[in-house]
């Protein structure tokens, strides 16, 4: 992963910075080529090596959409499994390899987002707005258990909120999220 300049959450500079990760694709002398958070899924772009900080970490997601389900791993170690509802049938969870772009704790921990969401560097291939923003995909807690398990997100993936109160003590932002078929 790296680390580059600061923006604005929903590039409103009335919101606080956070800072922009990106996850390293490839290396070359004095170049950096990384996953961009921009449609298409699977954009790629280069960066000056020298205008960024790389660092590596162990951690690395695995969602597993056609059993509804989140791996994520420390190294080869499971720290965590468990369900997770996903996109309906008319929005759903696009399949790729993605990264933790921004953690968000939500101001009622009790909505549908549950207590945290960590954005990611993935957006909706069926919606091009949500909510009044860009359909980005996320994965965050939830206020009904009985949906995980289940496909009727509008594209996020939502999982306990134990398990994602849990994840945000351990997993820096930039790390990788494989979404499988």
């Amino acid at each position: 992963m790296t680390f580059g300049p600061t923006w604005n959450l929903d590039d409103d500079p009335s919101k606080p910075t956070v800072p922009e990760v990106f996850l390293v694709q490839e290396q070359r002398p004095g170049w950096v080529r990384v996953l961009l958070p921009t449609r298409p899924n699977g954009s790629t772009g280069w960066l000056r090596a020298g205008d960024v900080q790389i660092n590596v970490s162990p951690y690395h997601i695995q969602v597993d959409l056609a059993p509804h389900q989140i791996t994520v791993f420390n190294g080869n170690q499971v720290v965590y499994q468990g369900p997770v509802a996903i996109g309906a049938p008319a929005t759903p969870t696009p399949p790729g390899l993605y990264y933790t772009r921004v953690l968000l704790q939500t101001p009622d921990p009790q909505s549908v987002y549950g207590p945290f969401a960590y954005g990611l560097s993935a957006h909706s291939d069926a919606l091009t707005t949500f909510e009044g923003g860009d359909a980005e995909i996320g994965i965050h807690g939830n206020n009904d258990a009985s949906a995980l398990g289940k496909s009727v997100s509008h594209g996020c993936i939502r999982m306990d909120n134990a398990g994602i109160t849990m994840l945000t003590k351990v997993l820096p932002l930039g790390t990788p999220v494989q979404i499988n078929r």
